[in-house]
């Protein structure tokens, strides 16, 4: 595992949203370390996607403060968030199932060389990519449609790191995949820590978070509801903070089976 560095590549303090009447985000702390998996947790409703968007420049916000590599930023559009050096993967990855690999990886940045593409360079770059994700694609020049879920997921992930980002935020990333396709993201998720990169995880999966994530970010209702390291607490700790509850029905269970095992 990589070891984080002592500052945060991406802080925010005090980050607050409003919309109308609607208080979605208040008094949000949270931080990203370079070679750092953060996960977003929380229920519906809880201000994951409005962080999320806060982060990427869609909503830009009310109160706060934001840095990025130690610098004070103001974060008001999406292309900003890219040129600071965030990436996003949104859940429903945004690619073009009749193009190839390559075509997808520079779709609405490619290389032109005497008014012609670059083909040879695109498609170097693109194995370039692949390889440093240790991803297992035949070719580079076959339909995403032919794809699995998992192979999808790393031609969305590879183009994100098309930019060369600092933070990459992955929404829902192993969403309906099947058990040996969500290894594979998740070996994705561990390949961009190894590389130093800060990776912001937002997933309802608690397996899938305990699995790769270094620390866990709670939300409920719109604010911080608690800040985990994985390797100092439990499931049950984070799903408690989830519910807002210290009893829920996971814990329970847990203590019923825990009672079981004692009394047998």
């Amino acid at each position: 595992m990589t070891t984080t560095s002592s500052a945060p590549v991406l802080s925010m303090t005090g980050v607050s949203k409003r919309f109308g009447a609607v208080q979605a985000l208040k008094d949000i702390e949270f931080s990203v370390e370079a070679g750092e998996v953060v996960a977003l947790v929380g229920d519906n409703g809880a201000g994951k996607s409005t962080l999320v968007k806060t982060i990427a420049g869609v909503y830009p916000p009310d109160e706060g403060h934001v840095t990025f590599d130690g610098s004070p930023v103001t974060i008001t559009s999406p292309a900003q968030a890219q040129d600071l050096g965030i990436a996003t993967v949104f859940q429903d990855l945004a690619l073009c199932d009749n193009l190839d690999v390559v075509s997808n990886l520079y779709l609405g940045s490619e290389v032109v060389r005497n008014r012609a593409l670059d083909e040879v360079t695109m498609e170097k770059e693109s194995w370039r990519l692949l390889r440093e994700l240790s991803a297992k694609i035949p070719s580079v020049r076959i339909p995403v449609a032919s794809l699995s879920g998992g192979q999808r997921q790393t031609v969305a992930i590879a183009r994100s790191l098309l930019g060369r980002p600092k933070v990459v935020m992955l929404d829902e990333p192993t969403a309906a995949l099947g058990v040996a396709q969500t290894a594979e993201v998740l070996n994705l998720v561990e390949r961009l820590r190894e590389n130093g990169l800060g990776v912001i995880l937002i997933s309802h999966n608690m397996s899938d978070v305990m699995a790769v994530a270094d620390r866990v970010v709670v939300l409920r209702l719109g604010r911080n509801n608690g800040i985990f390291r994985v390797s100092e607490t439990t499931n049950q700790e984070i799903i408690a903070a989830i519910t807002g509850a210290t009893t829920n029905a996971v814990s329970a269970r847990a203590a019923r089976k825990a009672t079981q095992e004692e009394s047998a």
